[in-house]
């Protein structure tokens, strides 16, 4: 397994494929981090889709969407199913972040959160010059950081 970036190193740039709805439409594109500049992005690594523990981080990060825009910084989901299982799970739950597909584990490896076949539950904020400025990595997965930490640590790049 490879080691996860050290806070205040660049964050690894990647492209990959995702989904979003967009008023209840399917949109799916490719996106770039390094594209996000200008403002911070939450990297929100989880291990699958519709499943319990995932489930529940998605959709809180999704119906608590505001929080995080309202600090000028975008969410991103990402995991290694592809767009359909993306797709499905999007709609099942309205989701409406954008969900990458990071089928090949490149951006997983990047990140240093692969466990064998499977992701480790991880997330990183990355600021708006591209530098990671914090980060989350579970030990086993079954907890997430909540929109409060998350927010927490968005306010306190306001300060930089």
């Amino acid at each position: 397994m490879s080691k996860a970036p050290e806070i205040g190193s660049a964050a690894p740039d990647f492209t990959l494929p995702s989904l979003q709805l967009v008023d209840g439409e399917p949109v799916r594109r490719e996106r770039t981090l390094s594209e996000e500049r200008g403002h911070p992005v939450v990297l929100a690594f989880y291990p699958g889709d519709d499943t319990a523990v995932c489930t529940k981080q998605l959709c809180s990060y999704s119906s608590g969407l505001e929080a995080f825009t309202d600090l000028g910084a975008t969410v991103w989901g990402i995991s290694t199913q592809d767009l359909d299982s993306h797709e499905a799970f999007a709609r099942k739950y309205q989701l409406r972040m954008p969900l990458l597909a990071d089928t090949a584990k490149e951006t997983v490896a990047a990140y240093g959160i692969g466990l064998g076949s499977m992701t480790r539950r991880a997330v990183f904020i990355v600021d708006a010059e591209g530098v990671l400025r914090w980060r989350h990595v579970a030990a086993l997965g079954l907890t997430y950081r909540d929109i409060p930490t998350l927010t927490e640590q968005l306010a306190k790049l306001g300060a930089r």
